[in-house]
């Protein structure tokens, strides 16, 4: 896969205990923090579409992404949407982080690489503003084409408007209660091989988005997901009942039955690898495989992505070959 130099891949796993600098309200509902060093120090590079992992109280891990500039290395910034359904970590984030706590981050991961193309169409709802900010900025820069669509329940609960405003008419805001749904044919338009596209939001704006860009060429959209798909993938009708997993570095070798992932398998069996959303969405399982052919079931990866068969995500994905070698 072709990354440019510049808006470039960076995953692994950092450790970073950083502390909460500024805590400031950036629409209703939204808070926006920004994490330094506690020493002062300078913070790792990372590329555009990256998020971290940030532990919440004792025992949940989530995902953010930064939302900064990657050419501040003194800050990181992530903004978090209060959600009383959710599973407790927007509501601890809402009550108790304030400036001066400490966060434990791990990272960085990057599910949701800007390609280099000569123009991009960024779409985003609510909170999924977030990766596509520091994409704005980097495009900006690089002075190809641009424009974004930005949607959200009402104007005061879409954050970052001020500082979308400084790029004028590129910008789209459209809030529902002001314009409806968002018009996704009209800002889209035809089809064109030069165009990327990229899509943030809540999973009926990505179903929508990926239903009107069936007609673009393969590969032009991207899309960064909350949670799962609705439409999860269909197990294949020659799908192994079991097969065996080598982890190379550890010099073990794991049956995986039908009934059980691999993650679970490969836990089981004293390997440790890092989860956290177990749906295939989050990235934090990616493991590198060596040989064989993996089932993709996840919601990250492309097409091509997949073909090349580099990495899988163990929570969710399986194996077509009766073995795979996994770098682990």
């Amino acid at each position: 896969m072709d990354v440019d130099a510049g808006f470039g891949l960076s995953n692994g796993r950092r450790d970073l205990t950083l502390v909460v600098r500024e805590r400031r309200q950036a629409a209703d509902g939204v808070v926006a923090l920004t994490l330094v060093d506690p020493n002062g120090d300078e913070l790792p590079s990372w590329t555009v579409g990256s998020h971290i992992d940030v532990s919440i109280g004792d025992s949940l891990v989530r995902q953010y992404s930064l939302c900064s500039s990657p050419s501040d290395r003194n800050m990181w910034r992530i903004a978090v949407l209060a959600e009383p359904a959710g599973r407790g970590g927007s509501a601890f984030v809402h009550e108790y982080v304030r400036e001066g706590t400490e966060l434990r981050i791990r990272g960085l991961r990057n599910n949701f690489q800007l390609l280099t193309a000569p123009s991009y169409r960024f779409i985003a709802g609510g909170i999924g503003i977030t990766p596509i900010l520091p994409m704005i900025e980097a495009v900006a820069l690089s002075g190809a084409s641009w424009r974004l669509l930005y949607g959200g329940r009402t104007r005061e609960s879409m954050a970052f408007l001020d500082e979308l405003s400084a790029y004028g008419d590129q910008v789209h805001i459209s809030p529902q209660d002001e314009y409806g749904l968002l018009d996704l044919e009209g800002f889209l338009g035809k089809p064109d091989d030069g165009t990327h596209i990229y899509c943030c939001g809540p999973q009926p704006l990505l179903e929508a988005v990926e239903q009107r860009c069936e007609a673009w060429p393969d590969g032009t959209l991207r899309v960064e997901r909350f949670s799962a798909s609705s439409r999860p993938s269909v197990p294949q009708q020659d799908e192994l009942a079991s097969f065996e997993v080598v982890c190379r570095r550890s010099g073990i070798t794991v049956t995986v039955p039908s009934d059980v992932s691999i993650f679970d398998a490969l836990t089981d069996a004293g390997i440790d690898i890092d989860s956290s959303c177990l749906e295939g969405t989050c990235g934090t399982c990616e493991t590198p495989v060596l040989e064989g052919e993996p089932d993709h079931r996840d919601h990250i990866l492309t097409g091509n992505d997949r073909e090349s068969a580099q990495i899988m995500y163990v929570c969710v994905s399986r194996a077509r070959s009766r073995r795979l070698v996994l770098n682990v």
